[in-house]
């Protein structure tokens, strides 16, 4: 299995984490991260403000999110392009955990194929609808809600090209867009416990770009009632 590694070229403190991954993650290599920043000053991507899709995402993008969202459509592009049955995708900041991660891949890997988009999740919030394999602690089950982040995930080709199809245009970050299995058509699962540790804060903290000041207040109660939005349209078994 192939492992994509999505990294900033010039990014001095993720580097040692990442030669760290090449070393010990499966048929690994750096995929180059976006600079959202730089395609949208250039007119290189085709935006929306959060409202292509219901719910309505409630918030502006920003260009670091952008990228986020470029960088793995460039990792999906290659599982395509390059006819793979399915690949691991990773972000820079992953630490894998032993001898949970080895655990969770392992199980994950055994239940990969071309429809596949499963999960190993850094934080454990998802609640399990239907329970699909288990391998000594680690579960593999399809969760009833998405959970948000994409630290690490194994991606199957024709879950690949489902992504690719229903994000020509971009309203909302990579891993709202993953939640909504109604729009993509593609079910989402999930191993845990993963052995996921993400290094953001020890990295020199996210590179995606920090929201503008403002009611924060007004944040939260925006944010509560779409993600309770998120909540009323469950997977189903």
């Amino acid at each position: 299995m192939r492992t994509f590694i999505i990294h900033m070229a010039g990014d001095r403190k993720r580097a040692p984490n990442v030669r760290q991954l090449l070393d010990r993650l499966p048929e690994a290599e750096i995929v180059d991260a976006v600079r959202g920043a730089d395609v949208l000053a250039a007119g290189g991507v085709e935006t929306r403000p959060g409202d292509l899709h219901a719910p309505g995402y409630p918030f502006a993008l920003s260009g670091g999110e952008v990228g986020c969202f470029l960088s793995h459509r460039a990792c999906w592009q290659r599982i395509v392009e390059e006819g793979l049955d399915h690949a691991l995708i990773v972000e820079d900041d992953l630490s894998p955990i032993s001898p949970e991660w080895e655990a969770a891949l392992q199980l994950a890997r055994a239940h990969a194929g071309r429809d596949s988009y499963i999960r190993l999740p850094a934080k454990p919030r998802e609640i399990p609808v239907a329970m699909v394999a288990k391998k000594g602690p680690a579960l593999l089950f399809l969760p009833r809600v998405i959970g948000l982040q994409t630290v690490a995930q194994i991606v199957g080709q024709d879950a690949a090209r489902r992504l690719l199809a229903a994000s020509e245009t971009i309203d909302r970050p990579v891993d709202s867009f993953v939640q909504m299995h109604w729009v993509t058509g593609q079910r989402v699962h999930t191993v845990r416990p993963s052995g996921v540790r993400e290094l953001t804060e020890e990295l020199g903290g996210s590179t995606i770009q920090k929201r503008p000041a403002g009611s924060r207040a007004l944040r939260e109660i925006r944010r509560a009632i779409y993600r309770a939005r998120i909540r009323a349209r469950p997977q189903r078994p």
